[in-house]
């Protein structure tokens, strides 16, 4: 029999790599920001186009390489940073592997150009799935410039794959801030589409946090430290007033890698225990240094996930630094019985050296017996005046109580009459009257085949969700003004957002009076949404967007419908009136689409008379 196994050209093999390493834009991003980081630079700069579909070119100006090196950097398996096996339990670089440059040269057109500074020239490479085009001298600054164009333009499946410029662009900003957050000591700048989106000069760790996410982040941050033999925690804390829907701002850096691990995250919401609403989470940005020997770095390809030889230390000491921070800076409430506040020095006396001592003066002459005299005199000569004889209260009385009377009678017969006829008419309504609420979280309803349930929070979802795409397809709502303008602050990248949505909103009914680079300020909302519940929304609303829910395949005004028609809808558990049990059942069958909600997801089931005789069986 014929032999059948058979190793793989290289091509396939990198293309197949590639798959595990680039599954999108922002991969691409990750990888050559972490080269430019190991290669020394302390400027570097990325710039965008199309999400990353069309360009991703990151600029630095590290130690570069020579010209044999850069065509050695895009073979498998090459790499400067280890030279056995005992190197990858002593890691203090970014990429080790030598995979990254291979892998993105399979699926991509790309363009290196490097330079070392002691060489007058450069090398200029230029390589399209994995095949070297040409290699020529070139002039160039020192460091490396590397240009990924048309990423999977020899995969179209993979390339049909990817979502919308928002969201991949969005993905490129993540990747993008990952770096950033951990490297303050290097600046950093971001270009799409010929606009500056960031740029981050050189700056302290929570500078840096500022830059990135808005002026309005420094009050939120509370400082963590602690420092043991076997972890060194330093960072920030978001206090917990500020807690987010959204697990958006959740940064862990481990040896300034930034990982995901929901074993920490946990001891995290376990320190903020009994400080945070139901639904919210809290920010934090922290750095964790440990020796590289006692973790794993190389369980994933994407490098985001690590493993450690004891987590349950750090675990301990995770949530304890975290609790001790939020007690030290009275975020968190502290017990102490033996405390007493009012012997607490006031600030106006704590720099005062000697406490002076009071003088007492005391009235010799005083007698307290002559008062008690006097007063005693005082309570002899008092005479109660007899009170007027009591008929006087009487007189004419009987006159006003027969004209009173006969008023009262008439009034009494009219109102008897209309009252009668009222209590009437709520007897037969309260007859009529066939809805239950059960659990708080359905609405029984009576047919002529046998039951209804309403889940009450998917029917007013949809209800909610008609109402809002017919408001923005004719582009008339009605908005209710505010009495004192709303200010919201958000992050850059959200006001970004906003811009885009801002003109659907409008005609949900929200008035916009300005929209800043950091915040927006509100005049108007919807009617019957609540002031408080205007945050919540934009900031729901900011996360679907960002990651597209439902799909790219919808238009944005029903991504906005469904957005805001999950944020205002009833929730499970509130108790609602008899009227309003009914009106929600009417509104839901007077939908387009009663049987689901916008998601998707059934809104009532019916049991009939049968179905519940066979239960009795």
């Amino acid at each position: 029999m014929a032999d059948i196994i058979q190793l793989l050209p290289d091509h396939v093999a990198n293309q197949i790599a590639a798959g595990e390493v680039v599954q999108r834009p922002a991969s691409v991003v990750k990888e050559l920001l972490e080269n430019a980081i190991d290669a020394g630079a302390d400027s570097i700069k990325l710039i965008v186009k199309d999400a990353g579909k069309t360009l991703v070119q990151v600029i630095d100006n590290g130690k570069g390489m020579s010209n044999t090196d850069a065509r050695l950097s895009f073979e498998r398996h090459a790499t400067s940073k280890i030279r056995n096996a005992e190197d990858l339990f002593q890691l203090h670089t970014k990429g080790f592997r030598g995979e990254a440059l291979a892998s993105i040269a399979a699926i991509a057109h790309v363009e290196l150009k490097t330079k070392q500074e002691a060489d007058d020239v450069g090398s200029c490479l230029v390589i399209e799935g994995s095949n070297v085009v040409s290699q020529e001298v070139v002039v160039t600054p020192t460091g490396t410039s590397v240009s990924v164009k048309n990423l999977f333009f020899n995969i179209p499946a993979r390339r049909n794959f990817l979502k919308s410029d928002t969201v991949e662009l969005r993905h490129v900003i993540d990747e993008f801030h990952r770096v950033a957050l951990a490297h303050p000591s290097i600046s950093f700048a971001l270009y799409n589409n010929g606009s500056e989106s960031f740029n981050l000069p050189v700056s302290n760790y929570r500078q840096r946090i500022v830059n990135i996410f808005g002026t309005k982040t420094n009050e939120k941050l509370v400082p963590v430290e602690e420092d043991t033999e076997v972890l060194k925690i330093s960072g920030f804390v978001g206090k917990p007033e500020f807690a987010k829907k959204t697990r958006g701002e959740q940064y862990f850096f481990v040896n300034n890698r930034f990982i995901k691990s929901a074993y920490l995250n946990h001891a995290i919401a376990s320190a903020f225990e009994g400080l945070l609403k139901n639904g919210t989470h809290a920010s934090y940005f922290l750095n964790l240094t440990v020796d590289p020997q006692t973790i794993d770095i190389n369980i994933h390809p994407t490098k985001t996930e690590i493993k450690f030889d004891d987590e349950h230390t750090l675990y301990a000491l995770l949530r304890s630094a975290v609790k001790h921070s939020l007690g030290q800076f009275n975020i968190a409430p502290v017990l102490d019985f033996e405390r007493d506040p009012n012997l607490d020095t006031p600030y106006s006396f704590k720099t005062t050296e000697d406490a002076s001592v009071p003088k007492v003066e005391v009235d010799r002459s005083f007698n307290p017996f002559k008062e008690e005299a006097a007063s005693k005199a005082r309570a002899v000569a008092y005479k109660k005046e007899p009170a007027s004889s009591w008929d006087g209260l009487y007189v004419g009385l009987e006159s006003k109580g027969n004209n009173s009377k006969q008023d009262f009678t008439e009034v009494q017969f009219e109102s008897e009459e209309s009252t009668a006829s009222i209590f009437e008419e709520d007897n037969q309504v309260e007859q009529k009257n066939t809805t239950y609420q059960l659990h708080n979280k359905y609405i029984v309803s009576t047919i002529k085949s046998g039951m209804l349930v309403i889940d009450q929070h998917r029917a007013h979802q949809r209800v909610l969700y008609e109402d809002f795409l017919k408001n923005l397809t004719i582009k008339e709502a009605a908005s209710q003004q505010l009495l004192f303008p709303l200010q919201l602050h958000f992050s850059p990248q959200d006001i970004a957002i906003i811009n885009q949505l801002k003109d659907d909103l409008e005609h949900t009914g929200f008035v916009f009076s300005s929209v800043n680079e950091e915040s927006v300020d509100i005049t108007g909302v919807p009617v019957g949404v609540p002031e408080s519940e205007v945050s919540i929304i934009l900031e729901q609303l900011i996360s679907d967007v960002e990651n597209e829910v439902p799909d790219s395949h919808f238009s944005a005004s029903d991504l906005l419908a469904k957005s805001m028609a999950k944020s205002l809808a009833i929730k499970t558990g509130q108790s609602l009136q008899k009227d309003e049990q009914e009106h929600l059942v009417n509104k839901l069958f007077a939908c387009k689409e009663p049987n689901v909600s916008p998601t998707n997801r059934t809104t009532f089931v019916t049991m009939s008379v049968d179905e519940l005789d066979k239960k009795f069986i």
